[in-house]
């Protein structure tokens, strides 16, 4: 949802040709940090890019001996968005696999401690289409076993989970959260995505990485920030050399455009009245649909959260057939999506991995995840949608179940 607040920011900050990150793009960063109530954030191109950032700056030197190398382990869920796990795979850290609940779609606490390994480095998962995971008994398992906690916050912008009596959006209570602002999500800018954190070490290795794995500080266009450009001595680079082109890390160029920057600072704005809509849209569903709970297991919100939704996510019980269903809405216009990846184990790229002799290990056994992957389906909670669209799109379900 869009209007001339976007509009007048995207040509605002086209007039001034700065293509690259620029004054939008540092309010944007300052306004959202604001709103999460953290002390660092980070803009990025891509949700995607969120999650490589986050976790690549766990394998940073400056982190001592709390660095994840290769041949660590990090306990994830196979249900899912892939780019949640590629990051550690392409490091060669080995994903753990532990199944996830019904009908939260999390992952299992329960199952934490079958997962733990002397290996194990880092939990990283995503709170299912806005639904928060017990963020309680992760944290606690993460200190207790000297863990970091990445939470893949992509779908779950605006959620709440009160933890120690506190009420704390979600992203900020593990050690780093990502968000995206891909068309879909809570709030855009076409393609972009942000890294936050309230650890200013980690805040150092996220910027360094972002930003071509530089040492330098200095934004684009400013020069010597330190004061110290010239006179350092860095590696084995001779003394003095150009600090601007002194390299701590192995990074990338993952910046968004200010242009993007300047519709999420539009989207922010309104990002309050898109998050009341999305629960207003759950909770029609939810009761419109609650007669057929003996066809459908609706979705239930974890203990002590609020989600902001991001989507209604339904599992057919016995003798309902998806495929039906599905087919049923989608002709009649109303769009389905599966749970992203169902199980990614059973994707082509991990065949791909077990025959480049990579692997990955599963708790236990993954028959939730596997049972969401085969009955599952989501339909939107879009703040657009009114209550007659809404209603229609019950309905719609209603008369797939009946045939």
């Amino acid at each position: 949802m869009y209007d001339s607040a976007e509009m007048c920011g995207l040509v605002d900050s086209a007039l001034d040709f700065w293509l690259t990150a620029g004054r939008y793009t540092q309010r944007f960063e300052e306004r959202f940090a604001g709103y999460l109530g953290v002390k660092h954030c980070s803009l990025v191109n891509s949700g995607s890019s969120a999650n490589l950032l986050a976790f690549m700056a766990l394998t940073s030197p400056l982190l001592g001996e709390r660095q994840v190398k290769p041949g660590d382990e990090m306990i994830t869920v196979a249900a899912g968005f892939p780019t949640t796990v590629a990051p550690a795979v392409q490091y060669g850290v080995t994903p753990v696999f532990v199944d996830i609940t019904i009908p939260q779609y999390n992952l299992d606490v329960t199952k934490l401690e079958e997962a733990l390994s002397e290996k194990t480095k880092v939990v990283m998962a995503a709170h299912t289409l806005g639904n928060p995971f017990d963020l309680a008994a992760v944290r606690e398992f993460c200190d207790a076993h000297r863990l970091w906690l990445i939470e893949d916050n992509c779908d779950a912008l605006g959620s709440v989970y009160t933890i120690d009596g506190e009420e704390k959006l979600t992203g900020t209570i593990g050690d780093i959260g990502t968000s995206s602002f891909y068309p879909p999500h809570h709030m855009t800018m076409g393609e972009g995505g942000a890294v936050y954190t309230d650890n200013a070490l980690l805040h150092k290795c996220i910027r360094s990485l972002r930003d071509w794995g530089r040492d330098c500080v200095c934004a684009s266009g400013q020069d010597n920030l330190c004061g110290h450009r010239f006179d350092g001595q860095y590696g084995e680079l001779p003394r003095g050399y150009d600090h601007k082109y002194v390299y701590s890390h192995f990074g990338y160029n993952l910046k968004a455009t200010d242009m993007q920057a300047a519709i999420g600072c539009a989207q922010l704005e309104k990002f309050p009245a898109f998050a009341r809509r999305r629960r207003h849209n759950f909770a029609y569903l939810r009761q419109a649909l609650e007669e057929q709970s003996d066809k459908l297991i609706l979705p239930q919100a974890c203990e002590h959260a609020d989600p902001c939704w991001f989507g209604f996510l339904m599992t057919c019980r016995e003798g309902v057939s998806r495929s039906r269903v599905v087919s049923y809405l989608e002709e009649k216009g109303i769009q389905t999506r599966m749970l992203f990846a169902g199980n990614l184990t059973k994707h082509p790229c991990f065949s791909q991995m077990k025959e480049a002799g990579k692997g990955y290990r599963i708790a236990g056994e993954l028959a939730n995840t596997d049972r969401v992957m085969n009955d599952a389906f989501w339909v939107g909670v879009y703040p657009g949608m009114t209550d007659g669209m809404l209603e229609d799109m019950a309905q719609a379900v209603k008369t797939a179940l009946r045939q």
